[in-house]
């Protein structure tokens, strides 16, 4: 018992190559132009009430970006090559799971604009990564379970 117990748990590796791989469809041009076009905006109206912070809307536009390719990734569950389709039905049953891929993109991502434009340092862009990682964790993992509803219900 104790043997087939362990031959249906997988590693962190292949939870890893599963959500890369449910990933791999994803719709990443909408996901640039909708981080850009957030970004711009931001920073933009920003600038026009004379509190244009490029670091804030370039956080908000990575985050933006990761979010759109996970939930693109997993809405359409069956749609895709054989391991696609397979590897978008585990994100969908593993949601929580699955959203840590998209928070390592928006830290990846987010890490070096915090560092290099903003003041904080080392330990201080860390943190604020973190942080915007955390939160596209916590989205993408409610909206991937909303998806995974209606996954169940045909809708």
């Amino acid at each position: 018992m104790g043997s087939m117990r362990y031959m249906n748990e997988i590693t962190r590796r292949d939870e890893v190559s599963l959500s890369g791989a449910a990933l791999r469809g994803a719709p990443w041009k909408a996901a640039a132009i909708g981080g850009g076009v957030v970004t711009a905006a931001s920073f933009g109206v920003g600038v026009l009430t004379g509190g244009g912070d490029l670091v804030w809307a370039l956080g908000l536009g990575i985050s933006l970006f990761a979010l759109i390719a996970a939930i693109g990734a997993v809405a359409k569950p069956h749609e895709g090559d054989r391991v696609t389709r397979q590897a978008r039905l585990w994100s969908l049953r593993h949601p929580w799971k699955f959203s840590l891929l998209p928070a390592a993109i928006t830290v990846v991502l987010d890490y070096p604009v915090q560092l290099v434009l903003d003041d904080e340092g080392v330990f201080g862009s860390a943190v604020q990564s973190l942080w915007h990682g955390a939160l596209v964790y916590l989205i993408a993992g409610i909206l991937t379970l909303t998806l995974k509803g209606r996954a169940r219900s045909g809708g």
